[in-house]
């Protein structure tokens, strides 16, 4: 399947204006193998036919179809440990201290594709249950996938999905194996989780106070300006103490006067305001 100049600006405008998404000339080898599977589906032969039917519309929720699958949704159970133990064991103890009377927490995954990064959180609660015995902890995920969503809410994964990242002691423990090598993560872990379609181009969701905000590899993707609309509105959706956990190539520097470096847990973010650190205003890289 031929990719051509034409259709790439075509695929790379509407992933764009559905998602704020960027589809740079570097990731269009991705458009082949994304598209194929829906493409046999749909019983479209080639991609000048699909862009055909999109342009003139005649597919209902083909776009949308479209959308989901140039999406990248890479993800796996407790993605990258590190950053996972220097948040649980680090920054949400200092968290912990602070929410001690009113025992809440609210956590939001922005850009959670099928969920496992929510569940592998829900999970590291129940695992120390009798630390958060009392507290309300509130997780929601979102993602601009409706499919990643439709996914995530059931809590289903193949084999493959569940073992990668998670030892086989815990993969025991919260899922229960189904047919055809499928396992379903045990409903208390499901039920006090919660998912909703958003894209970081909307307002948050509720309860628009978070106090730690998982956002990464997410914002890769998006162009400059588009990165700095999404850390403001981050920033609205934070805590004056909140804690922000982008992925590893991602950083605050240069592109946004919202957040610092944790000077208590580097690789982690804070608000500038409550940081305690003196940092020079500078202008956003463009």
């Amino acid at each position: 399947m031929e990719v051509n100049d034409a259709s790439s600006r075509i695929l790379a405008g509407l992933l764009e204006t559905r998602t704020g998404q960027q589809l740079t000339i570097s990731r269009r080898w991705r458009i082949e193998t994304a598209l194929k599977a829906l493409m046999r589906e749909r019983a479209i032969g080639t991609l000048d036919q699909l862009i055909a039917t999109l342009v003139a519309g005649r597919e209902p929720g083909l776009a949308e179809e479209v959308v989901d699958a140039l999406l990248n949704n890479e993800t796996y159970f407790y993605r990258d440990r590190a950053p996972f133990d220097l948040l649980l064991n680090g920054a949400v103890r200092r968290l912990e201290r602070t929410r001690a009377a009113e025992k809440r927490l609210s956590i939001w995954c922005a850009g959670c594709s099928t969920g496992q990064e929510v569940y592998s959180l829900a999970m590291a609660f129940a695992e120390d249950s009798v630390r958060w015995r009392g507290w309300k902890i509130d997780i929601i995920g979102t993602d601009v996938s409706r499919g990643a969503i439709e996914r995530a809410r059931t809590g289903l994964y193949s084999q493959f999905e569940v073992q990668r990242g998670l030892p086989v002691l815990q993969m025991i423990r919260w899922f229960e194996e189904e047919e055809g090598q499928q396992w379903r993560i045990r409903p208390e872990i499901r039920d006090s989780v919660r998912f909703q379609h958003h894209s970081l181009a909307e307002p948050p969701p509720r309860p628009g106070r978070f106090d730690v905000i998982l956002c990464r590899n997410v914002l890769l993707y998006f162009s400059n300006e588009m990165r700095r609309a999404v850390f403001d509105k981050l920033a609205s959706a934070s805590a004056a103490d909140a804690i922000l956990m982008l992925g590893a190539g991602e950083t605050v520097i240069g592109q946004t006067e919202e957040f610092v470096s944790d000077p208590d847990h580097r690789g982690l973010y804070m608000r500038r305001e409550r940081s305690g650190v003196v940092e020079p205003r500078r202008s956003s890289v463009g």
